[in-house]
């Protein structure tokens, strides 16, 4: 089975700054596969670069098989209807209600009557786990875990089968950010989603991922979760077995 999406030897580079050079990534269909890597290792960066926002310097990006990295805007249209995005901030229009942002894509790609959108919508925000009654709220009305779940609404609009999550439990207290790793897991669970998640949360990745890939030295090293905690680069040991990390540790191999 080829995986949905494929990264091969891929460069970023900006002036002098070499961002990524020769990364590797697959992730498998159905399968929560997170992203870390210290602070300016780019995974954002990566992130554009899969969602065709940014053209590299060389390598390809494959989704679902198809070779993306040079697809012009109008090529790229269909690609992008058959995945979803929910970006750190929500990246919500502030002058429109929670179910107006869900319409978006949908006004965009489907040809469907006032009433069904306003249905389907309402479904999708159902789903997120959201109350019926933020449907007609705008973003400023809204906490900052309601925001996170009302972009993850929109995500699904069109009901792909692809999620990229970037730092969905940034901001978030511990109580609604173990609230939404259930989210993330009963998402990718009952609607068989593959879910790529950047994150820098020790917690979301031990709560909710198959597979971790780390950026490290301008490359990546992934592996399942069992496995990759035994890496010996300085900088897995030091993020999977600090302090916040031990607790979980002992889960993961049994102890």
């Amino acid at each position: 089975m080829e995986p949905v999406v494929e990264v091969r030897g891929l460069v970023n580079r900006f002036g002098s700054q070499v961002v990524h050079d020769g990364l590797d990534m697959q992730v498998n269909e159905d399968e929560v596969f997170g992203i870390v890597g210290g602070s300016g290792s780019g995974k954002s960066v990566l992130l554009r670069t899969i969602l065709g926002l940014q053209r590299p310097v060389a390598g390809t990006v494959l989704i679902r098989g198809r070779d993306i990295t040079h697809l012009s805007e109008e090529q790229l249209r269909p690609i992008k209807a058959g995945y979803g995005v929910a970006f750190q901030q929500g990246a919500l229009y502030s002058g429109l209600t929670v179910l107006e942002n869900v319409q978006l894509p949908m006004i965009e790609h489907l040809e469907l009557p006032p009433t069904a959108l306003d249905g389907l919508a309402l479904l999708k925000i159902r789903l997120v786990g959201l109350p019926a009654d933020a449907a007609g709220k705008y973003p400023a009305q809204l906490s900052g875990g309601m925001v996170k779940r009302a972009a993850v609404a929109r995500a699904l609009a069109l009901d792909p089968q692809l999620l990229f999550l970037d730092e969905p439990t940034s901001g978030l207290d511990p109580v609604s950010a173990a609230a939404f790793d259930e989210l993330v897991v009963y998402l990718q669970q009952h609607l068989k989603l593959t879910i790529v998640m950047i994150t820098h949360d020790l917690d979301s990745i031990f709560r909710t991922c198959n597979r971790v890939g780390v950026i490290v030295d301008q490359r990546m090293e992934s592996d399942t979760l069992e496995r990759i905690v035994d890496y010996p680069h300085p900088w897995i040991q030091a993020y999977f077995h600090g302090e916040r990390a031990r607790a979980r540790l002992g889960a993961v191999h049994g102890a």
